[in-house]
């Protein structure tokens, strides 16, 4: 049986769905059921799905139920830009990853797949793309989000290197986009455009990933018994502003979409951090706005060779997600 946290998220929908229909056992741990997807939870086969209530963060309620799982998937994680200091991050991004794979070898599983981010690497370029072996930099080490989950992938390491017979695999996802994204989460960028005729957006851009590709690259880390370490699932670099042509395309709207200067966002970026000075939380700070100036270009072979990741075209993944939601 798998144990999966974070299932009611947007790659947890996808992997439970493609687990379920790969015919895996699957017990998830969520707070409140009824945030899971009807279709995705109705398509288990009687006895397939074992649906647990309960906090992750509880120690001893996390070892009960772990036991009978032979591996266990982690896409739980605080993705919140706004949060004002690492402390926020540091209880579910840092210190639970560590925790569920001490419990996991203690109950005699043999392994755990975590889900980190891509920007736990500098970001590379068009000419250099960044690889698994890339450090942490750019503006991504500014990230309290990131540098909790570069925290986490430390520890995780560490353990793998002292535990030989456990296997720890991180999957590191570019920017994911799909169906299941029922918040949404990631899907408020798509949102943030959608049908505007008018888009200024920062000069930067992004790695943009299918979830549903993401999700096969886990499956195939459980499935490859040499599959271990670090992993980068990432797909095709747009500017924002590509993307969103590209989104008016599929989505057949009319929108005149152009980059901001440099400057003006880095101005921005300085009012916000005054604003966070005054105790007002807001998204436009300088950590993060200088992440929104560069373009992040990664190098996903890895996956694709030794997990066998899939990499969807883009326009495939905007339709997905606004079908989902119901938009034409």
């Amino acid at each position: 049986m798998i144990l999966l946290l974070g299932a009611n998220g947007l790659l947890g929908h996808n992997l439970l769905k493609l687990l379920l229909s790969r015919g895996q056992r699957v017990r998830c741990i969520v707070r409140d059921p009824s945030k899971l997807d009807a279709g995705v939870v109705s398509s288990a086969a009687p006895g397939q799905l074992d649906i647990v209530t309960g906090s992750i963060l509880d120690r001893a309620f996390l070892m009960k139920n772990m036991w009978g799982c032979t591996t266990a998937v982690n896409c739980a994680g605080i993705t919140d830009m706004t949060l004002g200091g690492p402390a926020a991050y540091r209880q579910v991004n840092s210190d639970l990853p560590l925790t569920v794979a001490q419990l996991m070898y203690e109950t005699g599983g043999h392994t755990f797949v975590d889900v980190s981010t891509a920007n736990t690497v500098d970001p590379g370029t068009a000419d250099s793309p960044a690889d698994e072996n890339s450090p942490f930099g750019g503006p991504f080490s500014g990230s309290y989000y990131a540098r909790s989950k570069r925290e986490s992938e430390t520890a995780l390491l560490d353990f793998a290197a002292s535990h030989p017979r456990f296997r720890v695999v991180i999957i590191l996802p570019g920017f994911m986009i799909g169906p299941y994204d029922r918040k949404p989460s990631s899907g408020q960028l798509l949102l943030a455009a959608y049908k505007k005729p008018i888009m200024a957006v920062p000069p930067g851009g992004k790695s943009f990933i299918d979830a549903r590709d993401v999700a096969e690259a886990i499956l195939g880390a459980i499935s490859n018994p040499l599959a271990q370490g670090r992993y980068l699932t990432t797909g095709k670099a747009f500017t924002l502003k590509e993307f969103y042509k590209l989104q008016a395309v599929v989505c057949k709207y009319p929108q005149l979409c152009f980059a901001l200067p440099r400057a003006l966002c880095l101005a921005a970026g300085r009012l916000g951090d005054r604003l966070e000075s005054k105790g007002r939380s807001n998204l436009f700070v300088s950590r993060n706005v200088r992440q929104l100036l560069v373009e992040e270009w990664y190098d996903n072979s890895r996956a694709r060779t030794e997990l066998g990741m899939p990499v969807t075209p883009i326009e495939e993944s905007i339709k997905a997600f606004f079908d989902y939601h119901g938009r034409k």
